[in-house]
């Protein structure tokens, strides 16, 4: 059966409030068992790890349960190779730490102007420091597309890094990660994917994709601010990690030395139990894959992501059909319906005559959250000219938005847009 937004936003504590949530792509709203989840933990089994005393070892059982969700979410074949940390952005920077021990001078790494700087500037710094190349690939300013002959140009056998992110948190994008991946493999490179934009949107799986690398974030797929790295388990364990001498010497208690966000942990298996709801309930349309250890979960994860996948190109292509309308308003990306698939529910505009943060100013004012500036995207942002006139207005939709919220939010720029 198709997605039931109505019953979905009941279980979204915070969608009572009447505005409108389009600020998704910078943090979703959370489910009801997320808070739940959170509050027991920190109630009852409050405690740091290793203990001879039933706390902590409630503490330790749920971080692995929590592990084992993640790790059939992305798709690993193991748990250990599952990596928790603060963010995506410090994941990565400890991460390109370790990987820089293995570059010598004249190396390449492959970045591109798509990506959040999260997934450049930690390349370019290692690359500063060992004296190696960057590789910039570029992208079509007209679709927002990346230039995959750019790509295929930037390789050569002396690449050692492909960082590439899955869709592009500034303008929806979604990259041929499956083509990219194999690109990299036939260069004998590593490959990096920064998939925090796409992982709240479509379905995962990293054995499929052949990533060395994947990285996500819990509060961009309804979970509380905390990150979650996956790494092969060879690299894992080859790699050096930064780390106290106490800390275990294997994966992946090597690679998350020091006390971590236990009730963030516990927070982000309620946000995978709630994706785990939404298959049961939505989703058996689109067959069973992977299933979990605990409580066997993971059995309606994949598809779960589809329906919400499904449902959410409707809500993209309602937004870009309305926003269309509005006189003066440009959209920067993919529009093409023929091409819908080949985004996710990201979209952003300028208004000719007002800055983005007037726009977004106008509708917080009518109760509709936005985003906007750079995103962090800022390689985006410059390669279309929009930085110094403040970026662009930022609408992002996940699977508790509905076509009314779309409608009201073409209605609200449609005044903004006439001067009311």
């Amino acid at each position: 059966m198709p997605l039931d937004p109505e019953r979905i936003r009941d279980e979204f504590p915070a969608l009572k409030s009447g505005a409108v949530f389009f600020d998704n792509p910078g943090g979703t709203q959370v489910p009801r068992r997320v808070i739940e989840c959170m509050a027991d933990y920190l109630a009852t089994k409050n405690a740091n790890r290793g203990g001879a005393f039933p706390t902590s070892a409630a503490t330790d059982a749920g971080i692995e349960e929590a592990r084992r969700a993640a790790a059939d979410f992305l798709g690993a074949a193991l748990p250990e190779e599952i990596v928790f940390g603060p963010n995506m952005t410090t994941l990565t920077f400890a991460l390109s730490r370790s990987l820089a021990h293995e570059l010598q001078p004249g190396d390449e790494l492959v970045v591109t102007r798509l990506d959040h700087d999260a997934n450049i500037a930690p390349w370019v710094r290692i690359a500063e420091e060992r004296r190696c190349a960057i590789r910039w690939v570029d992208f079509d300013v007209e679709d927002c597309t990346l230039r995959m002959e750019d790509l295929e140009a930037a390789l050569s056998e002396r690449t050692r890094l492909v960082a590439v992110g899955y869709a592009s948190n500034a303008v929806g994008t979604i990259n041929p990660v499956e083509r990219i991946v194999s690109l990299a493999r036939e260069a004998g490179a590593l490959c990096f994917i920064d998939a925090v934009q796409y992982a709240p949107h479509g379905p995962i799986d990293v054995q499929a994709l052949g990533c060395d690398f994947m990285v996500v974030s819990a509060y961009k797929f309804f979970g509380p601010h905390i990150g979650m790295l996956y790494g092969r388990r060879e690299h894992l364990e080859r790699l050096a990690a930064y780390k106290v001498r106490p800390a275990p010497d294997r994966p992946p208690g090597k690679w998350e030395t020091g006390t971590q966000n236990h009730e963030g942990i516990a927070g982000a298996l309620g946000a995978i139990e709630h994706l785990e709801w939404l298959g049961e309930t939505f989703g058996g349309e689109h067959g069973e894959r992977r299933q979990g250890e605990a409580r066997g979960r993971g059995r309606y994860l994949a598809q779960a992501m589809q329906a919400v996948r499904d449902y959410e190109m409707g809500l993209s292509r309602a937004a870009i059909d309305a926003l269309s309308r509005i006189p003066g308003l440009r959209i920067w990306g993919i529009t093409e319906p023929r091409m819908i698939d080949r985004r996710v529910p990201t979209v952003s505009f300028t208004l000719e005559g007002r800055t983005p943060r007037q726009v977004a100013e106008a509708l917080g004012e009518r109760g509709i959250y936005v985003w906007d500036g750079n995103y962090y995207a800022l390689a985006v942002t410059e390669r279309l000219g929009l930085e110094e006139s403040g970026g662009m207005v930022r609408v992002g939709m996940a699977h508790y938005n509905t076509l009314g919220e779309v409608e009201r939010l073409g209605e609200a720029m449609g005044q903004i847009a006439r001067g009311r």
